[in-house]
Formats: C-alpha cells, sequence, structure tokens
C-alpha cells in the first residue's frame, strides 16, 4: 500500500519568503505580503490537511511578518518621542 503524499504548500514558501524579505530588503511590503500569505496557507492547510504540509513554515512567515510590523512601529514611537522631546526641551530652553 501506497502512502500519498503530500506536497508543500506554496503560500507557506512565500509566506516563510516574504518575512525573510521583510528583515532585509523591503520591509512594508514583505511584512504585508508574509502576513496575508501566512493566514492564506495556513487555511488551505487546515481545509485539505492530507494534501498540503508547511504549517511550520507558515507560522515562521507569520511570526516574521508580524515581528516586523512591531519593531518598525515600535521605532516610530521611539523616533516620534524622541525628536518631540528635544522639541519640548528646545522650546522650553527659548522660553528661559
Amino acid at each position: 500500500m501506497q502512502t500519498p503524499t503530500r506536497e508543500t504548500n506554496p503560500l507557506a514558501v512565500i509566506s516563510l519568503i516574504c518575512g525573510l524579505l521583510s528583515w532585509f530588503v523591503l520591509p512594508i511590503v514583505g511584512s504585508i505580503g508574509a502576513i496575508v500569505s501566512g493566514h492564506m496557507a495556513r487555511a488551505q492547510i487546515g481545509r485539505e490537511p492530507t494534501r498540503y504540509e508547511g504549517d511550520g513554515m507558515a507560522i515562521a512567515g507569520l511570526v516574521l511578518g508580524w515581528a516586523s510590523v512591531i519593531v518598525g512601529l515600535l521605532t516610530l514611537l521611539v523616533v516620534v518621542l524622541f525628536f518631540g522631546g528635544l522639541a519640548a526641551v528646545f522650546a522650553f530652553a527659548a522660553n528661559q
């Protein structure tokens, strides 16, 4: 008896590649691609578990994509707070 072979879900591979690209080359486009394709891949794998594998790659792409978004937002927050604080210090010094 031959066991059926499962194929790797192409969207899981795309999610992992986009997740890696979001850290090195394309931060915004890569993270969006990783998140969207990762969720789509996990849905397909959940609907057809006998046909597809690659859930780990989809999860890795999702983690990389979301981590890139979170790091980007925290970086933006730090920059805004730094320059806002700097402007407040200069405004305070100008009034003294």
